[in-house]
């Protein structure tokens, strides 16, 4: 089969490789119809996520139709499934409790010391991500095998089009855990840094869920435009004072809660940040966390904290003293997927939630490289980029 695979920074090629094949009855075979470039996927082509190795199929948001299912799957073949990126045993303490993301069993064994030395305990397996995380081939190819099949896959109907449902796999429920992690109140105002697909999903969800003030930053123009297009108030940090304008913005007090949906590489100018840049460029895994560190200090004292935007590794200059003198309660943490795949179908069948105006681009897979080049570098015009399996290539005039 062609899928995607990652040789190098910023190297990444469409290869033939080996087709899945089931290995444990829980598994299922699924063709891929769909499947996205996350912004979290920049990170693997940035070099910055440790454990990838050259050849691993990348790839975490996808949906497809079951070809082939084993014997304890619940899957039938012909179903078409949108996957969660968090790969999830079902039975665990973590998953019994609808933890997904920290399940302790999808991670195999000699695997798991990559992360628990890291981070206290190992992560759960995701899909295409590193080593780290089980080092499971990713859905941007033609096929992926699913494991726990029985726990994960959600079975979606045959009129609800691919772009319509295509984002349960990760950033529609990482958005909507964003906004519930910030415990959001009718009265509310909320802060959210960052106007790509997880942060826009979050301003969305924010806005549904009833704050009665949404403040989009960002730099990007016609990502601004989308977040005001959704209802939100913006603010552009490369032309206005942040902190400034949201104490103007909040009556003086401060938001009540902030999301920071940007992650471990911060734009920016602040010397901080541009020192944890040359030392993410020269391997010393200093994660670049000048959007939290900014939000930490703009958000009331007694506010909350939600952190949707992925960290790796430490961060210098982290203002704990604001954390704790301003009594702040902090959530984080990647998606429990499985736990809102349902609801949020709902809501997408009912109008509740849009979802396909965040694409801009669907490519074919073998054009995957330069989508991966043109999202890294055009974000504001290449929002989100669909890649679709069988789909031919423009012709080349």
């Amino acid at each position: 089969m062609r899928a995607l695979t990652w040789h190098g920074t910023h190297d990444v090629r469409v290869d033939t490789v080996d087709d899945p094949e089931i290995i444990n009855p829980r598994d299922a075979i699924i063709e891929v119809t769909s499947t996205a470039i996350c912004g979290s996927d920049l990170h693997l082509y940035d070099g910055v996520i440790p454990g990838v190795v050259p050849g691993d199929v990348l790839g975490h948001e996808f949906m497809g139709r079951v070809v082939e299912a084993g014997a304890d799957s619940t899957l039938e073949k012909g179903q078409r499934v949108v996957v969660p990126f968090t790969i999830s045993c079902g039975g665990c303490f973590h998953c019994q409790i609808q933890q997904y993301s920290a399940c302790e069993n999808s991670n195999p064994v000699e695997k798991q010391d990559m992360s628990a030395k890291l981070y206290g305990h190992p992560m759960a397996g995701l899909f295409g991500y590193s080593h780290m995380t089980g080092g499971f081939s990713g859905g941007q190819a033609e096929y992926v095998r699913v494991p726990y099949s029985d726990v994960g896959p959600i079975v979606v109907p045959d009129h609800l089009d691919d772009d319509k449902v295509l984002f349960l796999s990760d950033i529609l429920p990482t958005g909507w855990m964003a906004a519930e992690n910030a415990e959001i109140q009718p009265d509310d105002t909320v802060a959210v840094w960052g106007c790509g697909p997880v942060g826009l999903f979050a301003i969305q969800s924010a806005i549904v869920m009833g704050a009665s003030k949404v403040i989009a930053i960002d730099h990007y123009p016609n990502r601004l435009a989308l977040a005001k297009q959704l209802g939100a108030e913006v603010i552009d940090f490369r032309k206005t004072n942040v902190r400034e304008a949201l104490m103007e913005m909040s009556g003086g007090i401060g938001v009540d809660a902030v999301i920071d949906a940007v992650g471990m590489e911060s734009h920016g100018f602040a010397i901080d940040n541009m020192v944890d840049i040359v030392k993410q460029k020269v391997g010393m895994g200093a994660d670049r966390a000048s959007a939290l560190k900014q939000a930490i200090l703009a958000v009331r004292p007694g506010g909350r904290v939600s952190i949707p935007g992925v960290y790796g590794g430490m961060t210098d200059k982290f203002p704990l003293g604001a954390l704790m003198e301003k009594g702040l309660q902090v959530r984080a943490g990647q998606t429990h997927v499985q736990r809102y795949t349902k609801d949020l179908l709902a809501k997408i069948e009912d109008g509740t939630l849009d979802t396909t105006f965040m694409i801009s681009h669907r490519l074919p897979l073998e054009d995957a490289a330069r989508g991966y080049e043109c999202f890294r570098t055009e974000q504001d015009s290449w929002t989100k980029v669909v890649l679709k399996p069988g789909m031919d290539l423009p012709a080349q005039g």
